[in-house]
């Protein structure tokens, strides 16, 4: 049985995941009262794990080091609590070449190789190119569900993804090129990252190291 998170986790979570949002889209992230999210990471900052800051005219908050190491210890608890561990490393087992697939399509999605230049940008006047890592993305949303299904049984803040992937490549293949890999949608690269962040988050490791 799903279990779901207490409210403090979430909004450092959110924000850990976010990377940088203001306080509406943290709250909106895990569906949280305003309200609420405000006094939280009010809470938050109080304690030294999160911080505001503003530029180019856009404000929000982020974790500091102390942040992330409370959000890890407060995810690493809450894993221990529910007995998922051992599923959600499984997942991550199965994300990793999902990963790499992912990474592989965002790449073509913004380059296409010419005979005199390797880093060419990808102007999307070749259909078939495009339709090519269209399809890729679409073997990569397949393989998510039952991956979002795992993670949704052991906690309900897992939940979404694919649904979110889902959206975004249905607008790519409408012909929205935004949204498979910019990050000011919730594009499918944008999704993917989160959920990336997610994983190494819950599983305290390291995104640098790995294979």
């Amino acid at each position: 049985m799903t279990r779901d998170s207490p409210p403090g986790l979430l909004v450092l979570h959110a924000v850990r995941v976010l990377g940088f949002a203001d306080t509406p889209e943290v709250a909106r992230r895990y569906g949280l009262d305003a309200a609420l999210t405000e006094e939280l990471l009010g809470d938050a900052e109080a304690c030294g794990w999160t911080g505001s800051s503003a530029f180019a005219g856009t404000a929000g908050w982020s974790l500091t080091e102390a942040g992330r190491a409370e959000n890890e210890r407060q995810l690493a608890a809450e894993l221990a609590r529910v007995g998922g561990a051992e599923e959600v490393r499984g997942v991550y087992r199965t994300f990793l070449p999902l990963n790499a697939l992912l990474l592989r399509a965002c790449t073509d999605w913004q380059l296409r190789p010419t005979a005199g230049d390797r880093l060419a940008v990808n102007d999307h006047a070749d259909p078939a190119w495009d339709a090519g890592v269209l399809h890729e993305l679409a073997c990569v949303d397949r393989a998510l569900t039952p991956l979002a299904d795992r993670l949704g049984s052991v906690l309900t803040r897992f939940r979404g993804y694919d649904t979110r992937f889902a959206a975004a490549l249905a607008r790519a293949r409408a012909g929205e090129n935004a949204w498979v890999d910019r990050t000011d949608v919730d594009s499918c690269h944008r999704v993917w990252f989160q959920l990336h962040e997610d994983l190494i988050a819950t599983l305290g490791l390291d995104r640098n190291a790995e294979p």
